[in-house]
């Protein structure tokens, strides 16, 4: 007896000292691990959720994507397809029998994107259509006999000829990421009978079309196209009408100078919801969507979130016509609100410091979202009367013996007296003690960083670093005068405002003044050549695909129309002058003390590598340590995992090699 007792009582110690084993640090080759959400949707019926996970193929160095279900509250789950190249931008038929998707997978000599339909019954996948044209997307009409079809025109290829033809552009807007050289192949709607499989071309003419969405008795489609005199020298979207059979004229709905985009009819079919931007001009960066609402015939535009003075997105109409559902970007959160369409009367549905990210409306009246906090990656889950209730739980298997940074917000003063807000990621066995420091910006810069979950931001943090995230001017989530504030006046108020939470930081008695880092990508990256030239402080910076001699990215990458209209032509006198403003990083690198680490990918036509390239050859002759890393065959995102892990890797070892020194 006494000897069962003693083995019982060593198995209860083993079993507290397992349950106290203490957890690992979050690594580099996590990346393997994370899973993410998209393409949710709710069937017609409400009872089923469709949506697509994408899960990290070591083997194959990229994520690939499949279709899953769940019932509405979660119980239920089941995985749908099974492919090796993915499946994307997957919806009902609105009977809800069948599910459509897009896939590349190659049948019959097939590679580029096709419609596959799926029997929700059971059954696997089938191939439906078999075109030249690139898919872009389709919606299906209200009684599933048509879709209708978002194509561009094949690129011609010679498939005898093993050597690549000639480039030959003609183009105002000539580059564009991932895509390359911007050829003149125009992207038109289509009408496809599902029951006969016969394909009409629905629109014509040298335009780009998208965004299209049946009115709810199927016989009028309404679509985004810019149709101005010159479309490539302005940034205009209108929203237009067509009636469903081929020849229909073309009615044009609205006319704003600036963009109208993602018409969405009412269920009555008397009004479309629709986003507008907030300045009618022909180009700006520093902008934030409106909704709006409007007759079916274009007439008694309303807007309805102006006063809001934030970014609103993936709004849906509401159960009974009476309101839509929104969501909100709003200083480091981003929440849920509904509109009720004849007062004008907003309300929060649900907020709080974490991110929503997608909305989708049940027939029955409550929500789908997507939804992560600082703790938690991204997973779905259903809103009603406020209460939220989880579907899936993607991450959580790894991530429940993982130590993740806490993060909490604060707010900095910068030197001409502006608030500024940020987040402060701290190990979690960081103590009291002040912590090697980096600043880690993001990109856009019309961007926010929220309460969401941060991968990189928690990696950095796990190598023992206070990280902080800081939303400059420039950012969105503050209102149009603070995302405004920084036109055609880069690296002057962002570093400010980067300094000046820097300083709070050190103040707090956060972090060490001694071992401060810096770093970003795109915008982040070029926001740290401007910060390093105005301060010799940090100790070390990593700069990912950014630019600093600004004069010498002039038709170089994707945004000549953005130059021409915010900075101005390179020969004009006062033009010229502020081109070199703007360039202080390049012109005064004599004044950049900071051993710096420069990342590019080979193919980013975003930020391309000239601009990365010149400050690792002014740094390189100036005697200041740096190094240079190219990605190859890689964009302006970089999706070969394998590159993701070098990445963090490299960031963590330069920033450990100058920062985690003896003083």
């Amino acid at each position: 007896m006494k000897k069962s007792l003693l083995s019982y009582a060593l198995l209860f110690c083993c079993g507290i000292v397992f349950s106290q084993t203490p957890k690992r640090k979050l690594v580099p080759s996590d990346v393997y691990h994370y899973q993410t959400l998209s393409d949710m949707q709710v069937s017609p019926d409400g009872k089923w959720v469709l949506y697509a996970v994408a899960k990290p193929d070591s083997t194959k160095n990229k994520k690939i994507s499949d279709l899953y279900l769940s019932s509405w509250d979660g119980k239920d789950k089941v995985q749908l397809t099974f492919s090796d190249e993915g499946e994307s931008n997957a919806k009902y038929s609105p009977d809800g029998k069948y599910i459509a998707y897009m896939s590349s997978k190659e049948v019959d000599s097939v590679k580029n994107n096709q419609i596959w339909l799926i029997d929700r019954r059971g059954g696997e996948g089938k191939q439906f259509t078999k075109m030249k044209e690139d898919l872009k997307d389709f919606v299906w009409s209200p009684d599933g006999l048509k879709m209708v079809l978002v194509m561009q025109e094949a690129e011609k290829k010679d498939k005898k000829s093993k050597i690549k033809p000639v480039i030959v552009v003609d183009k105002f807007h000539f580059k564009q990421d991932i895509d390359g050289y911007v050829f003149n192949r125009p992207t038109h709607l289509y009408l496809l009978d599902v029951t006969t499989g016969k394909i009409e071309q629905l629109t014509d003419g040298n335009y780009y079309e998208s965004a299209p969405s049946w009115s709810p008795d199927g016989s009028k489609i309404t679509f985004v196209s810019n149709r101005t005199e010159d479309p490539e020298r302005n940034d205009n979207k209108s929203i237009y009408m067509i009636d469903v059979k081929k020849g229909s004229p073309i009615k044009e709905l609205t006319n704003w100078k600036g963009t109208e985009n993602e018409p969405r009819w009412s269920k009555d079919g008397k009004k479309i919801a629709f986003l507008r931007s907030t300045q009618d001009m022909t180009y700006i960066n520093y902008d934030q969507d409106i909704l709006a609402v409007m007759n079916a015939d274009g007439s008694n535009v309303k807007l309805l979130t102006e006063e809001l003075d934030r970014p609103v997105s993936n709004f849906r109409w509401g159960k009974d016509d009476k309101s839509i559902g929104f969501l909100v970007s709003d200083d480091r959160q981003t929440y849920i609100s509904e509109v009720d369409v004849t007062s004008g009367k907003i309300k929060k549905v649900i907020g709080g410091e974490r991110s929503f990210n997608e909305l989708e409306a049940n027939p029955n009246g409550s929500w789908l979202t997507n939804m992560a906090d600082p703790q938690h990656p991204s997973n779905l889950y259903t809103v009603s009367n406020g209460n939220l209730n989880k579907l899936t739980h993607l991450n959580e298997d790894w991530l429940k013996d993982v130590a993740l940074a806490d993060v909490s917000g604060f707010q900095s003063t910068s030197k001409d007296g502006t608030k500024v807000s940020g987040l402060f990621f701290k190990p979690a066995d960081a103590g009291a003690k002040k912590l090697p420091f980096i600043l880690f910006i993001h990109g856009g810069p019309v961007a926010q960083d929220d309460y969401g979950f941060d991968f990189t931001r928690q990696i950095l943090a796990a190598g023992g670093y206070g990280v902080a995230a800081v939303n400059y001017r420039g950012s969105n989530g503050r209102g149009l005068d603070f995302s405004k504030a920084i036109y055609a006046d880069w690296g002057n108020l962002e570093v400010q405002d980067l300094l000046g939470a820097t300083d709070y930081l050190i103040n707090e008695g956060l972090i060490d003044p001694e071992k401060l880092g810096i770093g970003g990508w795109s915008y982040g990256g070029i926001l740290t050549d401007y910060t390093i030239a105005s301060d010799t402080r940090f100790k070390a910076s990593c700069s990912g695909a950014g630019s600093a001699m600004q004069l010498s990215m002039y038709g170089i990458d994707q945004y000549l129309l953005q130059w021409n209209e915010e900075i101005g032509l390179p020969w004009v006198k006062e033009d010229l002058e502020r081109y070199m403003k703007l360039s202080y990083p390049f012109t005064h690198a004599d004044k950049i003390k900071t051993p710096t680490l420069f990342m590019a990918s080979e193919n980013d036509f975003n930020v391309p590598t000239q601009g990365t390239e010149q400050m690792y050859a002014a740094l390189r002759t100036l005697g200041v340590p740096t190094q240079l890393v190219i990605y190859p065959d890689q964009n302006h995102g970089i999706s070969v995992l394998s590159y993701q892990v070098d990445r963090y890797k490299r960031y963590l070892d330069w920033y450990d090699k100058y920062l985690k020194v003896s003083k």
